[in-house]
Order: C-alpha cells, then structure tokens, then sequence
C-alpha cells in the first residue's frame, strides 16, 4: 500500500480542504493510505516522511522554517514525489528561496481579473499525452521558472509561451506542478483534472 501525506493551509482562498479532499478520495479510492495535515510540522515526522511515497501539499504563502524545509526537501530528495497546483504549489512560502529551487518555479504575478486562456500541451509525457488544448477562465500565473524543468504544456502571454504544467526531479524524487487552480471550478475541468490524476500518479514513488 503506498502512503499520501496530504498537506493544507495557508491562504484559505484557495480552499485548502476542499481542493485536497477532492484528490484525498482518489487516493483512497486507488488504495493508497492518505495521511491529512494541517500544519506544516507534518514535515518534522522523520518516520512518516519516509514512509511517504507522496507528498500533496496545498499551502498558499505562509512561512515555512528552515528545519520544515529540511524535512520536506530531504524526503524528495529520498524518492518522496511532490505535486500539487496553483498557489498552494507555487505560491508557497515566498522568503525561502530554496523551496522554490525544489518546485523549479514561482508565481509571480497574475492579472486582476480571471482571464479566458488556452492551455496547450506540448509534450508527450505520461502527464499529458493525449490531451488536447483546452481553455480555462480563471487566474492566469505568470511565473519565473529553472530552465532545467520539463514543461508539459504552456498558455500564450504576449507572445511568449507561459510553463502551465511541468515536471522536475528533485535527487531521487520526482516533481510534479500544474499553475491552473485558483477555484474549486478550475480542478472540475475535465482535461485539467486528468493531469492532476495523472501528475500525482508519476510523481508516486
């Protein structure tokens, strides 16, 4: 049986609870043993972590310390996968710099309004393969990004092609991120709820 340690909190916009138990009963479903958390001490619990085989984390900004960090990063580094969506992946703990080294980007501004915008798969890559474009209506991320990530589909801003999904490793672990999901609405869309599904299932030990 693999074991999910699912992690939730920070900015409540972004229903930490609510987004996480809609994956928290996949999990379930595919026979995994889900662990949920509600506070970032959770990356303390050496034995837990490193019996983890993923760890799904929903946490928009918030303050992470130094040895929470440690934690996290070792497990990853120990073949732990990482994947979640949004901010609560990428807006995360915006002083440490080296969480963000781990996840292999950060949001970084988006527009005030929801924007209607294509996201457009460009790999082949478990994540997406076989997935069409398909559009959203939601918060568009701009995002800075390590050239050293794998992007797995992108959406068009002012003529650059933006990183939406991406993967990366992190020593033996395995990283998966999605920049859609700021409402519950946005993790319903079918196309973009198959590569959640699918993310967290690579990104499985």
């Amino acid at each position: 049986m693999s074991v999910a340690v699912v992690v939730r909190g920070g900015w409540e916009g972004h229903r930490p609870v609510e987004a996480t138990d809609r994956y928290v009963t996949r999990l379930r479903d595919r026979g995994a043993e889900v662990v949920t958390s509600e506070t970032l001490d959770v990356y303390l619990d050496e034995d837990l972590l490193r019996r983890a085989d993923l760890i799904v984390q929903c946490w928009t900004m918030g303050t992470i310390t130094p040895e929470q960090l440690l934690g996290l990063s070792t497990a990853v580094r120990a073949g732990t996968g990482f994947a979640g969506w949004h901010g609560g992946m990428i807006d995360a703990f915006r002083a440490a710099p080296d969480y963000q080294h781990l996840t292999g980007g950060q949001f970084v501004h988006h527009p005030p309004d929801f924007v209607t915008y294509e996201v457009r798969p460009t790999s082949d890559h478990p994540v997406v393969a076989g997935i069409g474009p398909f559009t959203v209506h939601t918060e568009q991320y701009r995002v800075h990004v390590d050239p050293s990530i794998e992007v797995h589909a992108v959406t068009d801003v002012d003529g650059v092609a933006m990183p939406v999904v991406w993967t990366t490793r992190w020593g033996a672990g395995k990283v998966f991120v999605t920049t859609v999901g700021h409402r519950l609405e946005d993790l319903e869309v079918p196309e973009h709820d198959e590569i959640i599904t699918r993310g967290l299932a690579w990104a499985t030990r």
